[in-house]
């Protein structure tokens, strides 16, 4: 993937329901190097990408912006809506007969198709419930396949479920109606509309699912001996591959966030998200400068619906 065209900035953007504990990472590009800031505060969201922009000189600038909240539905749902593609889905979830798609249900007789997420509250909630709601075979059914089980982790929670500490429906929910939906039209979705080459070439705003899970063992970061991103100590124990992803790359970062990197970003309770921030950027630019690959989504049938995780191989 050679880009005619490379962003001026690279956002990656940590999520959560929670606005105060959304962060981010940005890189700015001088030149042929980037430059990498302490991570920030998202703020808020109606004017995100227009204050992006507004940090760059000229009249278009290009941004490429990642999200680590699920962008996409399993194509056995997908291919149930009687709708063109998850495109064409995000025009129409929350609209009409699908105003109540964002909500979920109390109860298990609510779940369909148009309104699938699940459920509400605790008690007696099963996940075999959104099957039988939503006429799946089986629990792979509930994932889309850049979700399922990898040799470097465990498959993810469905989109569909909103119950527990791993449970991302609410964030994604979050992060379609704030962001995605409101700008559709001023912005490029990865891998939907076309090749991540085809996107940053030609369009201003480019916008990716990401999961700094996955970028960890991408940069180095061993799996053994077992560390915890809750805490300081553990952020701090795999600091030494940040700190040679930073010398082996053409970018700069502050003396502030070297600092953090190597002390295991010491700042309580919002410590983690900028962890998250930092490490899914340095896969990000991992993916522009060409040491990565942006991924394989696959087959036409499962891009139209699912999407892909930027970065991850099959």
């Amino acid at each position: 993937m050679h880009l005619d065209k490379k962003p001026d900035l690279v956002v990656h953007c940590d999520w959560s329901t929670d606005p105060n504990k959304r962060w981010m990472a940005v890189a700015h590009r001088d030149s042929e190097r980037w430059h990498i800031n302490e991570p920030e505060p998202v703020g808020a969201t109606a004017d995100f990408l227009q204050r992006l922009r507004r940090r760059v000189s000229g009249a278009k600038p290009r941004l490429f912006v990642g999200f680590d909240f699920p962008i996409g539905v399993p194509r056995a749902y997908g291919e149930q809506t009687d709708l063109i593609d998850f495109l064409a889905a995000l025009r129409t979830f929350g609209h009409g007969d699908w105003s109540n798609w964002f909500h979920p249900c109390d109860d298990r007789t609510q779940i369909s198709i148009r309104r699938p997420f699940y459920p509400a509250r605790p008690g007696g909630r099963r996940r075999e419930h959104l099957l039988t709601g939503l006429g799946l075979a089986n629990g792979e059914d509930l994932l889309r396949e850049c979700e399922r089980r990898t040799p470097s982790r465990q498959a993810a929670c469905s989109l569909f479920w909103t119950l527990g500490g791993n449970q991302v429906g609410k964030a994604a929910a979050a992060g379609w109606r704030e962001i995605l939906i409101p700008n559709l039209e001023q912005i490029a979705v990865w891998p939907f509309a076309g090749s991540l080459k085809t996107l940053l070439d030609q369009h201003d705003t480019v916008v990716a699912e990401t999961y700094p899970g996955d970028v960890y063992g991408q940069i180095g970061i061993a799996r053994r001996p077992v560390w915890s991103k809750r805490t300081t100590e553990g952020r701090a124990s795999v600091a030494g591959p940040l700190l040679l992803w930073f010398e082996t790359r053409a970018v700069d970062a502050t003396d502030a966030l070297i600092v953090n990197i190597s002390s295991g970003f010491p700042n309580g309770a919002r410590a983690e998200d900028q962890f998250d921030a930092v490490v899914g950027l340095l896969g990000m630019l991992d993916v522009i400068e060409e040491r990565r690959s942006p991924g394989c989504p696959g087959e036409p049938s499962l891009v139209r619906w699912e999407g892909w995780i930027l970065g991850l191989e099959r």
